[in-house]
């Protein structure tokens, strides 16, 4: 069976964390709700590359998530990895910071953000985050 003969769920995590049923398709497909602001993150990742505007603004916090729209037509942009670099809780608080590549326009891009969550009504969600190369933080 080739990868297009394949259900998305067979298929590899585009976090880089296993196969996509496994690892963040249960949280993408709201079967299960993350438990740490890391595997959000991570899903938020996978729902970028997926384009699924659904599940990213149902995890981003009230009142930081934006109206419009966050994807326009194809806009080229190809994700390639993640890399999860640190992170840190303090009690409904968390931070991680992570590196995701990609290619836009055959160029090598890469996104290295600090973002930050929170933890309420039972639930993480981002809430913002920054760029740590262009930000004294």
């Amino acid at each position: 069976m080739s990868n297009m003969e394949k259900h998305p769920s067979d298929l590899a995590c585009p976090c880089g964390g296993g196969r996509f049923a496994d690892c963040c398709g249960r949280f993408v497909l709201l079967q299960e709700i993350p438990q740490t602001a890391v595997e959000l993150m991570r899903s938020r990742y996978s729902a970028y590359v997926l384009r699924n505007e659904k599940y990213l603004k149902s995890t981003w916090y009230k009142s930081t998530r934006p109206s419009e729209p966050l994807f326009s037509g194809n806009d080229g942009m190809k994700w390639l990895d993640l890399t999860v670099c640190q992170h840190e809780q303090d009690g409904n608080w968390a931070t991680v910071e992570f590196i995701a590549r990609y290619k836009l326009g055959g160029r090598a891009c890469r996104l290295h953000e600090i973002s930050r969550f929170v933890h309420e009504d039972c639930r993480w969600f981002y809430l913002d985050g920054y760029f740590p190369e262009n930000s004294s933080k």
